[in-house]
């Protein structure tokens, strides 16, 4: 299955902008507000996200964010944890060492009492102590049907441990580099899912990130390969979160693409109708988690294959 009807959120109690991840997450802006009001804000769009999803008929497990330790970003668990169909959860190691505090075993207890198994942990957490990361499914793009792994190399994602992965979860790195333009140098894209989204059957690329034409190609030819349709935004809609969308199951089996309110307003009518030819889009504005956090909606969603006990 590449999709599922169960995500897993969190809900933030101190949120703002996270000074360690801002050094190569070209995303974050200050909003010049107080942090109460900053994270009042990410609150309450956070439960209207929820809200939207649920009244689709979409599994939201939500699990409380915790006031000690400080956890600003928090509200991104898909960067420290991927779930599995065959029951194996993986932990990754996070380049910012406030993020590390995110991981929580209760996580997998709240799973549990929700009825799925866990059979195995693969932990890659060690990598830390060599300053090597690898941030979720944030910086892997995993397309689970045809066993691709795709990644944009950064500080946050390192080569030989996309490999590791993809030798431990049996999946074909596509690996590529990802730039975008900041003040006039083109520097690494700090996520994937920031540029790129998977659905069922078709994909979201900026293509335009990827300088070296060889692996521009080689990506389009991987995503043909696998029968999907390749809708290519803009970089101006990558800013916008276009790029940081995740196809869900709702009621009755219903695909939705799912996207914040800047992404949807983003796309022009063309892409829009490219996307609903596949499956309805579910929006919710995000404003202040995007400006601050520098992730959008696919951020905030850690999808559960988990099998049911």
């Amino acid at each position: 299955m590449q999709v599922t009807n169960t995500i897993l959120m969190v809900r933030p109690i101190s949120f703002r902008m996270n000074e360690q991840t801002a050094v190569n997450n070209y995303f974050q802006e200050e909003m010049g507000i107080d942090q109460d009001k900053i994270n009042a804000q990410a609150q309450h769009e956070f439960d209207y996200f929820v809200e939207k999803l649920r009244g689709h008929g979409v599994n939201v497990v939500v699990v409380q964010d915790t006031k000690e330790p400080d956890t600003p970003d928090s509200i991104f668990p898909n960067n420290w944890i991927s779930f599995h169909a065959d029951g194996t959860v993986a932990v990754y190691p996070m380049f910012a060492e406030n993020r590390r505090n995110e991981r929580r075993e209760d996580v997998f207890e709240i799973l549990e009492k929700d009825g799925f198994r866990i059979d195995n942990v693969v932990d890659y957490t060690s990598a830390e102590d060599e300053g090597v990361f690898l941030e979720g499914t944030g910086s892997l793009l995993l397309d689970r049907v045809n066993k691709k792994a795709y990644c944009a190399l950064s500080d946050r994602a390192e080569e030989e441990l996309v490999i590791e992965f993809c030798e431990d979860f049996d999946y074909l790195p596509v690996i590529f580099t990802a730039n975008q333009s900041v003040e006039g140098e083109r520097l690494p894209i700090y996520h994937t899912n920031v540029m790129m989204a998977l659905a069922e059957t078709f994909a979201i690329i900026c293509l335009d990130t990827i300088d070296d034409k060889k692996e521009r190609k080689n990506v389009v030819e991987h995503l043909k390969a696998d029968g999907k349709e390749v809708i290519n935004i803009t970089e101006e809609q990558m800013y916008n979160f276009a790029g940081n969308m995740l196809q869900v199951v709702g009621a009755n089996d219903q695909r939705y693409m799912v996207m914040s309110s800047a992404a949807y307003h983003s796309l022009d009518k063309t892409r829009r109708e490219a996307i609903e030819k596949h499956c309805p889009i579910i929006h919710s504005s995000l404003n202040t988690i995007e400006t601050c956090g520098g992730g959008s909606a696919r951020c905030m969603m850690a999808e559960v294959f988990l099998p049911k006990k």
